[in-house]
């Protein structure tokens, strides 16, 4: 048997922990599907004497992350520290220099820097696997670079933020506010310490973006995602979704399109009956479509200790192996840089209004409407108030800009109380 890959390991949180145990409790089992023993020699975290739950006695102790990347005796570099810059990107950079590959779950570093840290690794023949950084335990990274290589992907789509789905879901099933909702799962421990990230679609716009290069061969562009938060989400869209058979999911969508490459991450109204709109709780989903092998859907745990350190071991497994892939599927340096598309892509919406209640409001609604070439597909008014009344409208399919042109122009028509609500209706 081969000489062992030795690894260093810097974060030892949750993800970090679940690698070491799975390291040291499936030794045999590793080597035998790997074709050498898998040891970790050195390790590295913010404070040494934490109880974790595993012992680290074996292992080396280097305070500094960079120490730990350059060491002679680790072979792979696991970054599992998080944070788009500072001491991850640091290590990854000191690991790569020091001609070590890398093993990463930080979709925000890779999102940020993944060009530049793909091309260095690739000039210094070094690899940089990340499936652990996208839908946890889900190996869509895999799919996209492997199985479905024959293929031109059309789109890919998914929902890939399980505190989000989580928070949905429960305003769903057990009508809760979003407030209500937000609260329980801050509760479980469910949300980042900065919440935006989450329920701002952030962390799942970085997902969006790395699966866009591979998918399109380009180079990642975080920028031209577009984000949109489900702050807006209320009970009463999640109701009137559900009267209309739709379930209403934050879903991020990247395709090509004839102006560019469109990136979404938004709260979307998809059928109740279809793959995405029956996923619940905190599970993840990615949708991919291609030319030859049409739509093929992936779901599971997109968080957690196992799933996470699950996705970790099979990228080190697939190192040990001597699988040498170019990061994002194709060399770096023929990665196009696309133009970002918004809005690109017509599509029905759901919006919801509160009018002031005078005679002609709705007409008025109506008709900047139509002057934008936007058709209404069904109109209705609910749960009328003294002053106000409450209406929702559905759409055909329109240009984004222009509806957010005429909503703009309706503000003006002084008919409006608070900020209108418009969803996207995705064809899925």
């Amino acid at each position: 048997m081969s000489e062992p890959l030795r690894l260093g390991i810097a974060g030892l949180g949750t993800v970090g922990t679940g690698v070491v145990k799975i390291v040291r409790q499936k030794a045999n089992l590793l080597a035998a599907r790997a074709g050498r023993r898998i040891e970790i020699t050195a390790v590295s975290a913010r404070t040494r004497d934490k109880d974790r739950g595993v012992s680290l006695k074996d292992y080396a102790w280097e305070d500094d992350p960079v120490k730990l990347a350059t060491r002679d005796d680790v072979d792979v570099f696991v970054e599992l520290m998080g944070g788009s810059d500072g001491p991850a990107k640091a290590a990854t950079e000191a690991a790569i220099a020091a001609g070590k590959d890398v093993v990463t779950a930080n979709k925000a570093m890779l999102a940020h820097h993944g060009q530049a840290l793909a091309e260095a690794a690739e000039a210094a023949g070094r690899v940089i696997r990340f499936e652990a950084a996208v839908a946890g335990g889900i190996p869509v990274i895999k799919a996209l670079t492997e199985g479905l290589a024959g293929n031109e992907i059309t789109r890919v789509m998914g929902v890939m933020n399980g505190t989000c789905n989580y928070i949905l879901t429960r305003m769903q099933s057990a009508d809760l506010t979003y407030e209500q909702a937000f609260a329980e799962a801050d509760g479980l421990g469910y949300l980042e310490a900065d919440p935006e990230l989450d329920v701002g679609g952030i962390d799942a716009g970085h997902k969006l973006s790395l699966l866009a290069a591979i998918a399109f061969g380009a180079q990642v562009d975080f920028d031209g995602v577009e984000l949109e938060g489900i702050g807006a989400v209320t009970i009463d869209d999640i109701h009137q979704a559900a009267d209309m058979g739709y379930r209403i999911k934050l879903l991020g969508v990247a395709q090509m399109t004839g102006r560019g490459l469109e990136q979404r991450m938004s709260p979307c109204l998809v059928p109740d009956n279809s793959p995405l709109g029956q996923l619940e709780g905190g599970t993840n989903m990615v949708v991919i479509e291609g030319d030859a092998v049409g739509q093929i859907v992936l779901r599971g745990a997109g968080a957690g200790e196992g799933p996470t350190a699950s996705a970790v071991m099979g990228d080190v497994i697939d190192i040990a192996r001597g699988l040498r892939l170019a990061t994002f599927g194709t060399p770096a340096g023929e990665l196009a840089a696309l133009k970002p598309a918004k809005g690109a892509v017509p599509a029905p919406y759901y919006l919801r209004m509160t009018l002031t209640d005078k005679p002609g409001a709705l007409a008025k609604v109506a008709a900047v409407l139509g002057e934008a070439g936007i058709s209404i597909d069904r109109m209705r008014q609910y749960g009328h108030e003294d002053t106000s009344a409450p209406v929702l409208i559905v759409t055909h399919r329109c240009q984004r800009k222009a509806l957010d042109e005429a909503l703009a122009a309706i503000s003006r028509l002084d008919v409006l109380e608070g900020a209108p609500v418009a969803l996207r209706i995705e064809r899925v």
